[in-house]
């Protein structure tokens, strides 16, 4: 198979699994980095296969919903590459993309070692900003049965991976707590400029919720 037959299959076996899934972690969150990826990617000069790879493969088993256990999405992810007799070198870069990428909380750096593991998480954090970004943070907390914002309690700046795991405080200090801080997370010059009319968004937006909130509106 050509390195374009193998992407088309495995996008198609993704949107498989995922179509339909309520939490904002959905096929169509799936596409949407996966095109931003491959924008990124033809920009910085990274290799397209390990990158498109990444992109559709980085939720297929998102730790979130497999009771923490952040080696499901590498193992899936394996697996899958395996039955398109993907070499290993390249499952084996595509899946240390897969393990690493995610956000573990405000005190947990998650530096990418290689090139195109940068423009993948660059690809997914731009989705969990910006208007998108927004509404994928009230499905998941919906999801998970969350308030929408609780004035009782106030947003915590995670110091253990295990502390922002076990997080189930409203949705509204989930903004503090990741969303607000990825602009300044972001590690190529692109991402970096698209974060930032996103971030300004979810300030705009945080200001009229609390306005709203306290009548003011």
């Amino acid at each position: 198979m050509t390195n374009t037959e193998i992407i088309q299959s495995i996008a198609t076996e993704v949107r498989l699994r995922l179509e339909g899934e309520g939490s904002g972690h959905d096929w169509w969150h799936i596409l949407r980095v996966w095109n931003m990826a491959k924008h990124l990617c033809e920009i910085e000069n990274a290799d397209s296969f390990v990158v498109e790879l990444a992109a559709l493969l980085h939720d297929v088993a998102d730790w979130k919903f497999h009771n923490g256990d952040e080696t499901a999405g590498p193992r899936i992810a394996r697996d899958m590459l395996n039955g398109q007799h993907v070499k290993d070198s390249i499952i084996n870069h595509v899946c240390e993309i897969i393990a690493t990428i995610s956000f573990k909380g405000a005190g947990i750096p998650t530096p990418m070692s290689t090139l195109e593991g940068k423009v993948v998480q660059d690809a997914d954090r731009l989705d969990a900003i910006g208007a998108i970004g927004i509404a994928r943070a009230f499905a998941y907390g919906g999801s998970k049965g969350r308030s929408l914002y609780d004035p009782n309690t106030k947003p915590t700046q995670h110091q253990t991976k295990e502390a922002y795991f076990n997080s189930g405080s409203a949705t509204i200090n989930h903004f503090y707590e990741k969303l607000l801080l990825l602009k300044d997370r972001m590690n190529t010059r692109t991402a970096k400029a698209l974060a930032q009319q996103r971030h300004e968004f979810i300030i705009n937006f945080l200001d009229q919720f609390f306005r709203e909130w306290e009548g003011k509106v």
